[in-house]
């Protein structure tokens, strides 16, 4: 039998039924679900120092377990001595199983590990049903090794969901688990 993720199994048992419930959906289809998790790192630094993108690039494939790419600027930019086509981060977009297992983990090891965790904001929907949140230490996650980093840096996580409003994107990630601000 083929391995599928806990969240994946849940989403399909559990949540399903629960949004069908509380938004009235007819069909399953209608039902929003995550699309993809996209996970990514502005490297500034990089203009000056090529090496730091090759660990931006690196620490991000160890954090989602699968290889990231590196970004480039689309610009040029005199004030920041920035070039077209100079890398300035590192990127990966999960989707299926490494999506759910990536969620998995960042819900129940990374961000309990967040000091003075109260839980994430809800202000970071764009009103078309994606969710962006922001981690400031790439440390949370267990699988970066303290003594082999070379500098502490944030990354951004954005939630893609097939929802048409953040009403129903918020009951869709909280039912996923990730764990919202109480208001």
């Amino acid at each position: 039998m083929a391995y599928i993720a806990r969240l994946k199994n849940e989403y399909k048992e559990r949540v399903v039924k629960a949004l069908k419930e509380e938004f009235g959906y007819k069909n399953v289809m209608e039902v929003p679900k995550l699309k993809k998790i996209v996970v990514s790192r502005g490297v500034g630094a990089a203009v000056a120092d090529k090496k730091l993108i090759d660990h931006a690039v690196d620490e991000l494939t160890n954090i989602t377990g699968q290889k990231a790419v590196a970004t480039f600027s689309k610009k040029d930019v005199a004030a920041f001595k920035l070039r077209k086509g100079m890398p300035i981060g590192a990127k990966v977009t999960l989707r299926g199983e490494r999506m759910y297992e990536f969620l998995d983990r960042l819900i129940t090891t990374a961000l309990p590990r967040v000091r003075d965790f109260q839980g994430i904001r809800s202000t970071g929907f764009d009103g078309r049903g994606n969710y962006s949140l922001g981690v400031t230490e790439q440390i949370i996650f267990p699988e970066i090794n303290i003594d082999k980093i070379n500098r502490i840096n944030g990354m951004d996580i954005t939630f893609v969901t097939s929802a048409a409003t953040d009403k129903e994107a918020k009951s869709l990630l909280t039912e996923l688990g990730l764990p919202f601000k109480k208001n």
